[in-house]
């Protein structure tokens, strides 16, 4: 019985001002493996094809960049483009530029993010940086990094958008991202919050499942990091940050911030590190919910 082609998701990665942390952390996703997604199909008949991602690629200069521009106009509407930290719109490419055109001009990372995306089924904003702006938009920003969101509206790109936060974010997030988009295509309605994070993930707040929740309604608070309490007043963000880091724990549900001592540095959160700095100060007084009850940001 002839068997059925692989249906091919093409997707092109590319990277901003950022630290590569995502793609180091995706790229140690362990169940499955990053072989497993690029390899393997990650959906029986349907398989992840990724055309573009300059950390992983054997090859450079021309050839990888004529491999993005071929896959950008054979694929348009139907490639994903995950953009990985922030996007510097100062001087042109002065402050960060992907390839050259054909006149042998830097093409500005702007520029690279709002025509692929543009021509994209969906974009992935993939960490804090590309989702906020996050440490590379922090004060004072001389080279004017915007996050996808910002660069999107401000150029009317209408293209669906997936926001997912985090520094770096967990690689559970992205691939189950993209194994949502395999089996349903793109978010349905309800699905992302306002922000444009998936609720699966983004949808509660790290307090409302933290292990030390408990102190902080008995209002037992830690006076340094390694008391027993709630560390709320030594500057844990966990109240005002979404994500499901307490409940799915990290390097293959060995551990988390929290439970090794350490407090939520909202490192998720929008306007990370800005807003929720300083790190270790007592963030102001904000209305929590009792143990059980749903937040709606």
């Amino acid at each position: 019985m002839p068997q059925s082609p692989t249906e091919e998701l093409p997707v092109i990665w590319i990277q901003g001002a950022a630290c590569t942390g995502c793609s180091v952390s995706v790229l140690n996703s362990v169940s499955p493996t990053i072989k497993n997604v690029l390899v393997d199909e990650v959906i029986p008949g349907k398989h992840v094809n990724l055309r573009f991602q300059a950390t992983v690629m054997a090859g450079a200069g021309h050839l990888v960049i004529d491999a993005l521009e071929d896959t950008w106009k054979a694929k348009k509407g139907s490639y994903v483009l995950v953009v990985e930290g922030a996007i510097p719109t100062k001087g042109d490419a002065a402050y960060g530029s992907i390839g050259e055109d054909k006149d042998e001009q830097p093409v500005s990372i702007a520029s690279r993010v709002e025509a692929l995306g543009r021509d994209a089924l969906t974009v992935i904003a993939l960490g804090t940086c590309a989702s906020w702006g996050g440490i590379p938009a922090a004060q004072p920003n001389p080279s004017h990094c915007v996050s996808v969101m910002q660069l999107f509206k401000s150029k009317n790109v209408t293209t669906p958008l997936i926001n997912i936060p985090g520094c770096p974010p967990h690689p559970d997030w992205f691939v189950g991202t993209v194994a949502g988009v395999l089996l349903n295509g793109l978010p349905k309605d309800g699905e992302l919050d306002e922000l444009n994070r998936p609720k699966v993930f983004f949808g509660q707040l790290i307090h409302e499942n933290c292990p030390r929740r408990a102190y902080y309604d008995e209002k037992k608070f830690a006076k340094k990091l390694s008391d027993p309490g709630c560390l709320y007043e030594l500057g844990c963000k966990g109240p005002v940050t979404h994500a499901d880091c307490a409940t799915r724990m990290w390097n293959n549900g060995v551990n988390w911030c929290v439970a090794c001592g350490g407090l939520c540095i909202g490192c998720a959160a929008p306007g990370f590190p800005d807003l929720v700095s300083p790190i270790y100060e007592k963030t102001p007084e904000v209305t929590l919910p009792k143990i059980g009850q749903r937040v709606v940001q």
